[in-house]
C-alpha cells in the first residue's frame, strides 16, 4: 500500500511538471506568434485534455485556470496598449471553453476508468467461478460431457473419461467416431430427434463394453480398456440455453449404475434363496393338487362350458408351475461346469433340437461364424440361455429363411455370441426394464426368462444384454439394429 501511494504521488508530480512545462512552452509560442491573432491558442487544448484524462479534476481545473488567467492577462495588456477590447472578450470565451472541455473530458475519462475497473472485477469473478466449476466438475462422481449437435465432444470431466475409458486430457473427439461409444451416440441422436415441444431433458440406459482401440491414423486417438467386463450407464441429456446465433450445445450427464445393479442383484439373490426354500413345499404341492383335481374333473365333465373353464384352470396352473420352475433354477446354478466349450458343435446340436421341437424349417435359424477358440461357460446353462432367447425370437420373427440368426464376434480379445431376429426391435423404454424379474410384455410370459438367463450368465462370469450395434458399415450410413449379446468371460490364464 505504501509503495502504491508513493508511486501515485510520484506520478502526479511528474504529470504536474509535464503539464506546467507544456503550458509554459505553448505560452511562449503564443506570445511570439502574436497572441490571439496567431491562432496558437488551440494548442492549449493538448496539455489540458491530457491533464483532464490522467490527473484528478482539481489539478485539471487548476491547469485550465492558469491558461485562462494567462489569456486574460495578455488581453488586458493589449487593451492598455490601445489595441481594442475585443481580445478581452475572446480570451474570456476561450477560458470558458477550456473549463467546459476539461470538465467533459474528465467526466468521460472517469466513466471509462470505472468501466475498466468493473471489467477487471468481472474478469476476476469469472476466473474464480471457472476455478470453482473446475473443482466441482473434477470431484463430482457423475460424468459430464459437453457436446455439439454433430456429437463432437468439447469438454469432459475426469469421471466421464473414466466411465468411457478415455485417456486423461482427451476431450476433442466425436462420439460417432468410436465404435465402442456407439450406444451413447445412438441415445444422443434419439434425444435430438425428439419434437421441439418435448421435454428438454431425457434419460436413457446404455451398456458400454470394454475395448482396446488402436490409432487408425496419426489424427486418431487410441483408447484404453475399462477393467470391468462392461459398464451400465444412465444418461441424462440437457440443452444449453445458448444466445441467438451461437452454436448449439448440449450436456450429457452420465451416472454409472453398475455397482448399484450389482448390489441390487445380490439383494435379489439373497431374497430369492430364502424364497426358493419355501416355494417347493408351499406352492408346488398345492399346484400339483389343483392340477390333479382338474384332470379328474375333465374325465367326468363333458359340457363344453365346463371343459373351457377347466382348460383355463389348467393353463394357469401350468403357467404358475413354470414360474416356480424358473425360480427354483436359480438355486441350481451355484456350481457351473468349468470345462471349455466349443461353440460350433454346441450351436449345431442346439439348432437341430430347437427346429425339431418347434417344427421349423432348417433354414429359419441361421448360424454364422462360430469362432475357433473355446469359451468358459457351462454347457447346460448356455443351452438354457440360448433356448430362452430363441423362444423370445420365435414370437416376433417372420419365419422366413435366416429370420433368426446366431453368430460369434471376436474383437479386442473378447468373444460375443449375438442372437437376433428380423422382428421389430425392443424400444429403449422396454429395454430399461428388460431383465427385471416378473417384468413382461407378453400375456403368457412369466417375466423370469430373461432374468434367469442373465443370472446364469453372471454365474459363468459372462454378461447378457440387449444392445444396438452397427453391422460393419460406418455409423453415418445406417441405423443400429438391436440384438441380444452374450459376452463370454476372458480365457483362463
Amino acid at each position: 500500500a505504501l509503495l502504491t501511494l508513493a508511486w501515485k504521488r510520484r506520478f502526479l508530480l511528474q504529470l504536474s511538471a509535464q503539464v506546467a512545462v507544456d503550458i509554459a512552452v505553448i505560452s511562449t509560442i503564443y506570445l511570439a506568434g502574436g497572441g490571439l491573432q496567431s491562432g496558437m491558442v488551440i494548442l492549449f487544448l493538448f496539455p489540458l485534455a491530457g491533464a483532464a484524462i490522467l490527473a484528478p479534476l482539481v489539478l485539471a481545473l487548476f491547469s485550465a485556470s492558469l491558461v485562462t488567467l494567462f489569456l486574460l492577462g495578455d488581453a488586458v495588456l493589449q487593451v492598455f496598449l490601445a489595441q481594442g477590447e475585443a481580445r478581452l472578450m475572446q480570451a474570456g470565451l476561450y477560458g470558458a471553453a477550456f473549463f467546459a472541455i476539461v470538465l467533459a473530458v474528465n467526466s468521460l475519462a472517469a466513466k471509462l476508468i470505472r468501466q475498466e475497473e468493473l471489467a477487471a472485477e468481472r474478469g476476476i469473478d469469472l476466473k474464480t467461478q471457472q476455478a470453482i466449476n473446475q473443482i466441482v466438475t473434477a470431484d463430482v462422481a457423475d460424468g459430464v460431457l459437453v457436446v455439439g449437435r454433430d456429437g463432437g465432444v468439447f469438454a469432459s470431466n475426469p469421471a466421464a473419461r473414466s466411465m468411457l475409458g478415455l485417456p486423461d486430457g482427451v476431450s476433442d473427439f466425436a462420439l460417432g467416431e468410436i465404435p465402442a461409444l456407439a450406444p451413447v451416440a445412438f441415445a444422443f441422436v434419439q434425444w435430438l430427434g425428439q419434437p421441439a415441444g418435448a421435454s428438454s431433458q431425457h434419460s436413457a440406459f446404455v451398456t458400454l463394453k470394454p475395448y482396446t482401440d488402436t490409432p487408425q491414423s496419426p489424427n486418431t486417438l487410441g483408447f484404453s480398456a475399462r477393467r470391468e467386463l462392461s459398464a451400465h450407464l444412465k444418461l441424462r441429456f440437457a440443452r444449453v440455453a445458448t444466445p441467438n446465433g451461437a452454436a448449439e450445445r448440449s450436456v450429457i450427464f452420465m451416472h454409472d449404475v453398475t455397482a448399484i445393479e450389482n448390489q441390487a442383484q445380490q439383494l435379489k439373490l439373497a431374497s430369492m434363496g430364502r424364497l426358493t426354500a419355501s416355494i417347493a413345499h408351499e406352492v408346488r404341492n398345492p399346484l400339483a393338487a389343483i392340477g390333479h383335481a382338474t384332470a379328474l374333473l375333465a374325465e367326468d365333465l363333458d359340457s363344453p362350458v365346463h371343459a373351457r373353464l377347466l382348460k383355463i384352470v389348467g393353463d394357469n396352473v401350468t403357467r404358475v408351475n413354470r414360474m416356480v420352475e424358473d425360480i427354483l433354477q436359480l438355486s441350481r446354478k451355484v456350481q457351473p461346469n468349468g470345462e471349455p466349450l466349443q461353440l460350433d458343435a454346441f450351436l449345431a446340436e442346439l439348432k437341430a433340437e430347437f427346429t425339431e421341437t418347434h417344427g421349423l424349417a432348417g433354414d429359419i435359424v441361421w448360424i454364422g461364424n462360430t469362432g475357433t477358440a473355446p469359451v468358459r461357460f457351462d454347457a447346460l446353462h448356455l443351452r438354457e440361455v440360448v433356448v430362452n432367447l430363441l423362444n423370445n425370437a420365435i414370437r416376433y420373427a417372420s419365419r422366413l429363411p435366416a429370420s433368426m440368426r446366431l453368430w460369434v464376434v471376436q474383437e479386442a480379445g473378447q468373444m460375443e455370441l449375438h442372437v437376433q431376429d428380423d422382428g421389430p426391435g425392443i424400444t429403449p423404454e422396454v429395454r430399461a426394464h428388460l431383465f427385471e424379474p416378473f417384468y413382461t410384455t407378453s400375456s403368457k410370459g412369466t417375466g423370469l426368462g430373461l432374468y434367469l438367463a442373465r443370472e446364469l450368465c453372471l454365474n459363468n462370469e459372462a454378461k447378457l444384454d440387449y444392445e444396438y450395434r452397427f453391422d460393419g458399415a460406418p455409423a453415418a450410413s445406417q441405423h443400429p439394429t438391436g440384438r441380444f449379446v452374450i459376452t463370454f468371460a476372458p480365457p483362463a490364464a
